[in-house]
């Protein structure tokens, strides 16, 4: 197998603060409104990340989970049904990366924007809502735990008490845990590419004459 640089940092097992984001439907307008899309990506969409839910028009600060005095931004958000619904921006993915989310547990997610995460390197997380619900509640009240470990090699979740697995596409898995995206993994294959197509063109020459 080739030597391959990775695309981003390699996800195996994450022991982080969480964040909980409550309400179902958020859509890729409020995880970033389109009109941050504009801006140069090379200075990161980190800090426009839920921009107009956490800062009023003046530049204040609202009341939001992401807004802490710790300073310390969580690298996983527990979210509710539907996370990321709404327009297939990819902008929306970049925010989240950008800011450091690497895990976001829900039970649904828009279509798009759960592919966008893997091409990016965040874990989108699917629970059973049952196992969400449990999650939800000792993430509740004012001794609600504050840090989680996901484990996408185990396919598990685990707190103080309690755990929950979850499922994760193989290739999508494999990605994650290499740190490459779906075209850097396949270059990483290129000495097998380039063994198979020689045998190919050896055994089958009718099929690429002159080659």
């Amino acid at each position: 197998m080739s030597t391959q640089e990775t695309t981003f940092e390699p996800l195996t097992t994450l022991t982080d603060r969480v964040a909980v984001l409550r309400g179902p439907n958020t859509d890729t307008d409020q995880i970033i409104p389109a009109r941050f899309l504009k801006k140069d990506r090379a200075q990161g969409y980190g800090q426009f990340l839920f921009h107009d839910m956490r800062f009023s028009d003046d530049g204040g600060i609202r009341s939001h989970p992401l807004n802490t005095s710790e300073g310390e931004h969580p690298r996983i958000l527990v979210v509710e049904e539907n996370f990321g619904c709404g327009s297939s921006r990819e902008g929306a993915v970049y925010a989240l990366a950008d800011y450091g989310v690497r895990v976001v547990v829900g039970t649904t997610f828009g279509d798009i924007f759960h592919n966008n995460c893997f091409k990016n390197g965040v874990l989108p997380v699917r629970l059973h809502p049952d196992d969400h619900a449990r999650l939800m509640g000792v993430l509740a009240g004012p001794d609600a735990l504050t840090q989680l470990t996901v484990s996408l090699e185990e396919g598990r979740i685990r707190w103080d008490d309690g755990d929950a697995s979850f499922e994760v596409d193989a290739f999508w898995k494999e990605c994650l845990m290499r740190g490459l995206d779906e075209l850097s993994l396949t270059l990483s294959y290129r000495d097998q590419i380039d063994a198979f197509e020689s045998r190919y063109r050896k055994d089958f020459p009718w099929f690429a004459p002159g080659a």
